[in-house]
């Protein structure tokens, strides 16, 4: 059983998650999206279980910054991981695996209902 939790360390939501993890005694692996990088895999896999519209942040600074020609190439999958692997800020944070269920973003709720199955 494996559980990583993908984000960035300063961003508040991570930080959320990270706090809930450890206050449950939940083994997990942090994994800094933007100084240890992403594989191409990652991405492509949590497409498998995620839709892009999720996994990509577009109310965050990142996408906002984008040109628009940028962002209306964002159009299927592959475009979506491009653009991930491109700029890991954009990605909505934290993303959590948990032996193959994931979730993004961080709700008590949320977790409670991965971690009790």
């Amino acid at each position: 059983m494996k559980t990583t939790l993908y984000g960035i360390p300063n961003c508040d939501t991570v930080k959320k998650a990270r706090v809930w993890l450890a206050d449950q005694q939940q083994d997990f692996v942090f994994h800094d999206v933007k100084k240890q990088g992403l594989s191409r895999e990652i991405v492509a896999g949590w497409l498998k279980h995620l839709s892009r519209d999720v996994l990509v942040n577009k109310k965050g600074t990142t996408w906002r910054a984008l040109s628009d020609e940028r962002k209306a190439s964002i159009v299927d999958d592959e475009s979506a991981i491009a653009l991930m692997l491109e700029n890991p800020s954009v990605i909505k944070r934290p993303v959590l695996d948990k032996d193959g269920t994931y979730a993004v973003s961080f709700s008590d709720a949320q977790y409670k209902q991965i971690f009790d199955k």
